[in-house]
């Protein structure tokens, strides 16, 4: 059969593409979804986490171990290979992107501009929160034309402190983990978020699997697309391996929506010589810091990250230093003082960083195993993380401190594959165009965060699935 449309992978990036172009297509369409993993249920991940802590089971699937080769095993690259990909191991985190993160060179003269604006997205943003029915406050530091659909979650009593003092720009997070019955389960806050034991947070499986049970749809298992089929500069298909056999699908049009490192080597694997393809591979860069309070116990707050500062992000000094979001979080820990175990904040600061043409995605001798070169993260974020010690104390001066501690290394992975296949003008500049599609396959779209030109100090899942959208709605 020839479809009309094959679809390489089932998570964000994949599905809510899909969505659209369904809600856009005749009944007469024929859709091929290919996915490399299986399709464990959430009770299922449920029963085997029960297992694994009774120590009956190992660790079955959910892991990229194994999946690629890695020069660097100090950075990890972390995704889930199954039905839903990361939907099933996020946290549930989705600020937006600010305006300005859309216009890096415009505004302070580092990285690229993207090719669409922070308005041009926006009506998509709006629409990807209310499929994840995203809790959030009334007051944002980026411009809104809807309300979050959900209430915000409580937030601490430090954090308290520092909305009062900062408004707008500290505020409690906006996040798929459900702050009222609904649709799905309230987040019971108890900082299991990766399995989420009762089903508050956000996934493919129980806020988007009906999409897949659409009889223009055929989904495929254990499917792993190795490289397009290509004939006379055209996309006619995809050559893949299922389980064991080698086979080839016929299409008239491609969405991959793997992730960055796998629709990076896809493209590779089929020859695209685009000299930007595979390269810029990042993710934002995170360090963990603890405040001491002087009397204050720090309780209350109704979910595992319970704010979100824009204090430290659009300085002027963003030129020459990364812009830094903080998080305030609240999975349990204690201050190791008698009489004074609840007065401690604990909050994470997470940098963007500008993307490096040296880290990249590359072929190896197997074509199902791309090779991952990371040379680390650039003279930004470390200039970055400089200010933002420096300026620490004044930011949290509402506060009863007693002491600032803060990690001195970064966290090894933010779990975040960004870059690869970005975003520009022209082919000179980038892989893909602004409506997602390859520079020189036109019958093809890149989707994921592998299309971003600059990434942001936020959490990219919200972004990357109002990408899908806008993909979709403007194409179709």
């Amino acid at each position: 059969m020839n479809y009309d449309l094959i679809v390489v992978g089932t998570s964000f990036a994949s599905t809510f593409f899909l969505k659209k172009y369904l809600e856009k297509s005749p009944d007469s369409v024929k859709v091929l979804v290919l996915e490399r993993g299986k399709f464990e249920p959430h009770a299922e991940r449920i029963s085997r986490a029960k297992k694994m802590a009774l120590g009956e089971v190992g660790f079955i699937s959910g892991t990229s171990s194994g999946a690629y080769e890695n020069n660097n095993p100090a950075k990890p690259w972390i995704f889930d290979p199954s039905f839903g990909g990361n939907s099933n191991c996020w946290t549930g985190c989705t600020p937006r992107f600010m305006p300005s993160d859309f216009e890096l060179k415009t505004r302070f003269g580092v990285g690229i501009d993207w090719p669409i604006s922070y308005a041009d997205l926006e009506p998509y943003m709006c629409e990807a929160e209310e499929i994840m029915s995203i809790a959030g406050p009334a007051n944002t530091p980026y411009p809104m034309s809807r309300p979050y659909p959900l209430p915000p979650h409580q937030v601490t009593a430090a954090d308290k402190l520092l909305e009062k003092r900062y408004a707008e720009y500290y505020i409690s997070q906006p996040t798929a983990r459900a702050s009222k019955p609904g649709a799905r389960n309230a987040c019971c806050n108890s900082s299991i978020c990766h399995l989420c034991p009762v089903s508050a947070k956000f996934t493919i499986e129980n806020g988007l699997h009906d999409v897949y049970k659409d009889p223009r749809i055929t989904l495929q298992f254990e499917t792993q697309v190795l490289s397009l089929d290509v004939a006379g500069g055209l996309v006619t298909g995809v050559n893949a391996e299922q389980r064991g056999e080698q086979i080839t699908l016929k299409g008239s049009a491609v969405a991959l929506g793997a992730n960055a490192i796998f629709n990076a080597h896809i493209l590779l694997n089929s020859g695209d010589d685009n000299t930007h393809t595979g390269r810029h591979l990042s993710e934002q860069v995170g360090y963990y810091g603890y405040v001491h309070l002087d009397g204050l116990d720090n309780v209350g707050g109704s979910t595992i990250i319970t704010a979100n500062g824009f204090m430290l992000y659009d300085l002027p000094s963003r030129k020459d230093a990364a812009a830094c979001l903080i998080e305030s979080h609240n999975d349990p820990y204690v201050r190791s003082e008698h009489g004074k175990w609840r007065q401690i904040m604990k909050l994470k600061f997470v940098f963007e960083d500008i993307p490096q043409a040296g880290n990249r995605v590359t072929t190896s001798s197997d074509l199902r195993t791309p090779r991952v070169e990371y040379e680390g993260h650039s003279q930004y974020v470390n200039n970055g993380y400089t200010l933002m010690k420096s300026k620490i104390a004044e930011v949290l001066s509402p506060l009863p401190v007693e002491e600032i501690l803060i990690d001195e290394n970064a966290q090894a992975s933010e779990a975040h594959i960004l870059g690869t296949t970005r975003m520009s003008m022209s082919k000179a500049d980038g892989v893909i165009d602004k409506h997602l599609i390859h520079h020189t396959f036109r019958n093809v779209f890149v989707l994921g965060g592998g299309s971003f030109p600059t990434i942001s100090a936020a959490n990219p899942t919200l972004t990357l699935s109002a990408l899908s959208l806008w993909s979709a709605d403007k194409i179709f």
